[in-house]
């Protein structure tokens, strides 16, 4: 039995009657531009093979109903006209608040029947709320014939998350899970979401791009994303800018001398000199796979990391651990990757290496007494997309 056909099975048994198609939304792994997409900066995530998908048909007396073969629990059954933000839910938030997003944009959304299954990793920075969120929008713009583009799925992807989950995230997730293509990553604008598909193909050049799971989330974190929001909020103000992304790197350094004679908080230098020097990353890489010089990308990625580690302040010790022992493997580059406190690290690697390099990442946190982390190949893939 395929794993499609054991959604629509499960589907059939819940509701009683058959859905309408079955959609799928992928999550991403961001290969440069950390805490830019808030800033109107650049990033560069690709789409992953492991995807939520739904099973969805719809309804017309106003009811939402909810189920996920991933959660203990019955079906969640809420009223599509009373969904508010801030009202809990647990996952269920992130398909409601879609479907809230929706009709305050004025389409008539007149409920439906959800069953949904994924296998993107939850808690390991690689967007399986986006993907929710994306998948949901994806089918209710089907079914409903809304017409929409997936830029415009993904921003209001966004706003669920943002105004009715109540997390301040940036467009780069749900952009990512939809219109990412296969065999590319996506270099995002995030300031006018402008758009390139750069070709992504590491096997071409005997190379493999890792993702570590850590398997572990710190609660240092919780409210981490938001400081650091407002801390790049501030030294932009400071800076009389409308946000860091009209700050060119040429100018960084003097920019910084201004923050600091104006008495910015120590914190507020250090998310500026991260930003800004994050999207000239993001610049760099770009040009080096233009280039095809795919190898010459991996100190860039280490230098994403000491970034992030020691201006943003948002590693933790088993991401560093992933670096350190992939690097001191033999890896061409490695870097945490998504929010951080926990989450996923990416490691750049010769595909002969790819073995050996796991295996010291492995090693090393055995030796240190952490729980295994998951490693799995990113296989850039296709973005949010309907299978039946």
């Amino acid at each position: 039995m395929t794993d499609l056909t054991a959604l629509t099975d499960s589907f059939r048994a819940l509701y009683g009657t058959e859905p309408e198609g079955v959609w799928a939304a992928p999550g991403r792994v961001n290969l440069i531009g950390e805490y830019t997409d808030f800033n109107d900066g650049f990033v560069m995530p690709l789409a992953l093979p492991q995807t939520a998908r739904a099973a969805v048909a719809r309804r017309t007396d106003g009811q939402l109903r909810l189920h996920s073969t991933d959660v203990p629990g019955g079906v969640i059954q809420l009223d599509v006209a009373a969904l508010a933000p801030h009202q809990g839910h647990g996952w269920a938030a992130y398909p409601a608040g879609v479907v809230w997003a929706l009709r305050e944009a004025g389409h008539d959304i007149t409920g439906a029947d959800i069953q949904i299954t994924s296998d993107v990793p939850t808690g390991a920075g690689l967007s399986s709320s986006a993907a929710l969120e994306i998948v949901t929008a994806l089918a209710l713009n089907d079914l409903f014939g809304l017409g929409l583009t997936p830029t415009d799925l993904a921003v209001l992807g966004r706003r669920a998350e943002n105004d009715f989950v109540g997390v301040p995230c940036g467009v780069m997730d749900q952009m990512a899970s939809a219109c990412c293509t296969e065999g590319h990553a996506l270099h995002l604008d995030t300031r006018d979401l402008g758009q390139r598909q750069v070709p992504f193909d590491l096997p071409s050049h005997g190379l493999r791009l890792l993702v570590v799971d850590t398997r572990v989330k710190h609660a240092l974190g919780d409210g981490a994303y938001a400081e650091r929001r407002a801390g790049c909020e501030e030294g932009a103000r400071l800076l009389s800018l409308k946000t860091l992304r009209e700050l060119p790197y040429e100018e960084l350094d003097a920019a910084l001398d201004r923050l600091a004679a104006a008495g910015a908080d120590e914190s507020v230098v250090r998310y500026v000199r991260h930003v800004v020097s994050d999207n000239a990353r993001v610049e760099q890489v770009i040009a080096l796979l233009d280039a095809g010089d795919v190898r010459a990308a991996g100190p860039v990625l280490d230098a994403g990391h000491v970034s992030l580690r020691d201006d943003l302040r948002v590693s933790c010790a088993e991401l560093d651990l992933v670096v350190e022992s992939a690097t001191a493997a033999g890896a061409l580059g490695a870097r945490m990757t998504g929010g951080g406190f926990g989450g996923s690290a990416i490691v750049l690697v010769e595909e002969a290496d790819a073995d050996k390099v796991s295996g010291a990442v492995l090693a090393a946190f055995a030796a240190a007494g952490h729980t295994e982390p998951g490693i799995f190949p990113a296989v850039p893939s296709g973005g949010a997309r309907r299978l039946v």
